[in-house]
């Protein structure tokens, strides 16, 4: 039997700044709020909009560049896996489940306001690799000439 596929994309808009913390370790982690629309409806039926909302989670590097450059509203793609979060509720005990994303890519679409357009792109590593290892990222300076 074939092993599964675990690949999800995603573009939408953060519903709050991202939330950077570090593990003990001393390695960066970002929690992201996403919306993503989707309209439903076609020929002679009234469009309706429904709206999923999704927790992404954003590694190393890539969180602390999310966190310096992003904003409530910004859109966003993520490419990622989907991972299940389990926990034991503290006031029922009923064990509890959630479904997110742990992002592999982050790329910003569009501008950080209406400013300036474009879209800028960061990849989060596969393995941690050692300071000395570390592949460049993208000029995130700002102006407007894209490296891509």
């Amino acid at each position: 039997m074939a092993a599964g596929f675990n690949k999800v994309i995603l573009m939408g808009n953060l519903t709050r700044d991202p939330e950077l913390r570090y593990t003990p370790q001393g390695t960066a982690v970002a929690d992201l709020g996403l919306a993503v629309n989707t309209v439903r409806g076609g020929r002679g039926t009234e469009k309706k909009e429904d709206t999923l909302f999704i927790d992404v989670t954003v590694w190393d590097k890539t969180a602390e560049i999310c966190s310096e450059y992003l904003t409530k509203g910004r859109q966003v793609l993520i490419e990622g896996r989907m991972v299940q979060d389990e926990w034991e509720d503290r006031d029922s005990g009923q064990k509890r489940r959630k479904i997110k994303v742990v992002a592999q890519n982050v790329q910003f679409v569009g501008g950080s306001g209406s400013s300036s357009s474009g879209s800028q792109r960061t990849t989060a590593p596969s393995s941690r690799p050692s300071p000395k290892e570390e592949p460049p990222l993208d000029d995130f300076s700002g102006g407007d000439d894209i490296p891509f």
